[in-house]
């Protein structure tokens, strides 16, 4: 009676050396499964507004808050079911921005012409800024069905933006667009959303036309 006993512990014992002497593999993160819709789209056209576009029926479009008033044609289109928001930014080929400069006297205006050249470095500075975050940038020239050209970005890693671009006919319009999303920069959580919106983004740029 005895022997059996302590043959029934033995037995357990070694069962219990084998589970801990092999491999445990975990359980890989899991992200819910999103559901997308068809992308279908509708057209952006505001009298006043100096660009046209489709965008997607599941967007909306609000515009963006300027208190100095320099920027009436800046809008923001924003994904509700998916947290995410393109900035889209404007501004005239050699137009004016005025800028408050602090002196020692206080604050004066200083007035910037709106070069091609200096909207462009700026469309690349703002995307580059990422680069701490990132882990790659690479950015892609393209020429869109009205002859209108620009940069689209792609922005890799645990950067805030995932894509950004501009778009310009180098005389006197120059747009620029971003996507950003409301969460904590993850590019296994995002990216899915990030990928769908994609061709959401490239839709704007192939149906972008200036209107005056």
């Amino acid at each position: 009676m005895m022997n059996n006993k302590y043959s029934g512990l033995i037995l357990v014992f070694f069962f219990l050396l084998l589970a801990c002497n092999s491999n445990f593999t975990p359980k890989p993160r899991g992200y819910f499964k999103i559901d997308f819709p068809e992308h279908q789209y509708q057209t952006f056209i505001q009298a006043d507004f100096p660009y046209t576009f489709e965008y997607p029926t599941y967007a909306t479009v609000t515009n963006e808050y300027d208190s100095t008033g320099q920027n009436p044609y800046w809008i923001n289109i924003d994904f509700p079911g998916y947290a995410g928001r393109i900035y889209i930014s404007y501004k005239g080929v050699n137009s004016s921005t005025i800028y408050k400069i602090k002196t020692a006297t206080g604050y004066k205006d200083s007035v910037v012409r709106n070069s091609f050249d200096l909207l462009r470095e700026e469309a690349y500075k703002m995307t580059y800024k990422h680069s701490i975050k990132a882990s790659g940038i690479v950015d892609s020239f393209f020429v869109n069905p009205q002859g209108s050209s620009g940069v689209y970005f792609y922005v890799a890693g645990e950067a805030a933006t995932s894509k950004q671009f501009y778009l310009t006919d180098t005389a006197r319009h120059f747009l620029r667009g971003a996507l950003y999303f409301d969460a904590t920069p993850n590019s296994d959580s995002i990216s899915v959303v990030s990928e769908f919106l994609e061709k959401d983004i490239k839709h704007l740029i192939h149906t972008l036309k200036w209107q005056n």
